[in-house]
């Protein structure tokens, strides 16, 4: 049965809702587990970071990341996965849409032998536009990663202790980390649970930081975007096969038959588009592999308060100075 148990919570704009937040997880959930909640300021433009801190001073059990800007929900999970310490941990986020009260639903499901547990919503109270995100994320992941078409991957979840330590062994600046969860393990169900309305604000995810998730997911975990791209590219060549022996043929029977510059324009518009779409697509891939051999940082942590213990996977001069306050800390895993 697990007893330390460790919450992992990225915080972007949340500095009228952490505070709260972590009262009501220590008030439910400390008599039952040896409790550590892992609080990652994402480079929150609001007072986030100085409400975490706070928190974090006047209780041991809270640690602080501050990361020195904005680096994404992900990779701010990652950060926080790499300095918890329970025999599992739970992802949630910090705007009370996920009920302190359902965190021990998740943790009954890696009790019983599960890796990893998601919470299944019945109905999800995001804005429209996310829950669309949303919808067209978890298609996309059905396709690239061959998830299953009923696993929903919701943010709010809970890992194993295995698969932490798997998953923080991932070195990209690029994390998705469901992808990275699902190619560590199978062993995974679903939790029915609550989702309640957003508290106070807005989400954080606008049109472009949906967009570079999706890349991520499809750059990073899968190369069918460029097998698409083959197969894009062999069948226009057999298009343009099929329209070559038709206009042979009409030029054969309709020797006087004028020709005009648009079906010339159109072939070229198409085939170089076409073309330059695929060098993107290329360029991409290529793009975020030369960013990560160059050594840009997965997160990079400004200041740690009650962190006196870095997991094994960030790298030793990281481990050495965990304990260190206030001084800037590039966490490049090698």
């Amino acid at each position: 049965m697990i007893r330390r148990l460790s919450l992992v919570i990225p915080v972007y704009r949340g500095a009228a809702t952490i505070g709260p937040l972590v009262t009501r997880l220590r008030t439910e959930l400390q008599d039952r587990y040896d409790l550590e909640l892992v609080l990652v300021n994402d480079g929150s433009p609001d007072d986030s970071g100085t409400v975490c801190r706070e928190l974090a001073a006047a209780d041991a059990r809270v640690r602080f990341l501050d990361l020195a800007r904005n680096f994404g929900e992900h990779n701010a999970v990652l950060a926080g996965l790499n300095h918890c310490t329970g025999e599992a941990a739970v992802i949630l986020d910090d705007d009370f849409q996920n009920p302190p009260s359902e965190v021990q639903k998740l943790v009954a499901a890696i009790d019983a032998g599960h890796d990893v547990a998601w919470a299944s919503y019945e109905q999800k109270q995001h804005h429209w536009f996310r829950n669309l995100g949303s919808r067209f994320n978890d298609r996309m992941a059905t396709w690239m990663l061959g998830k299953p078409p009923d696993l929903y991957l919701a943010s709010f979840k809970a890992l194993s202790r295995f698969t932490i330590d798997q998953v923080i062994r991932y070195t990209g600046p690029y994390p998705y980390v469901d992808g990275l969860i699902l190619r560590v393990t199978r062993r995974y169900t679903t939790v029915p649970c609550h989702h309640d309305a957003r508290q106070q604000g807005k989400s954080g995810y606008t049109l472009r930081k949906l967009v570079s998730l999706w890349l991520n997911m499809f750059t990073t975990f899968s190369v069918r975007p460029l097998r698409m791209a083959s197969v894009a590219g062999m069948l226009i060549a057999c298009l343009g096969a099929v329209l070559a022996v038709a206009f042979l043929l009409e030029r054969l029977y309709y020797p006087d038959l004028e020709r005009g510059w648009a079906s010339l324009m159109v072939t070229i518009l198409m085939l170089t588009g076409s073309q330059l779409m695929v060098l993107g697509l290329i360029g991409e891939y290529l793009g975020r592999l030369y960013m990560h051999e160059s050594g840009q940082p997965q997160f990079v942590v400004r200041e740690r308060v009650n962190c006196g213990e870095v997991h094994s996977g960030a790298n030793a001069a990281n481990a050495g100075a965990a304990g260190k306050q206030g001084a800037a800390d590039v966490v490049v895993r090698r």
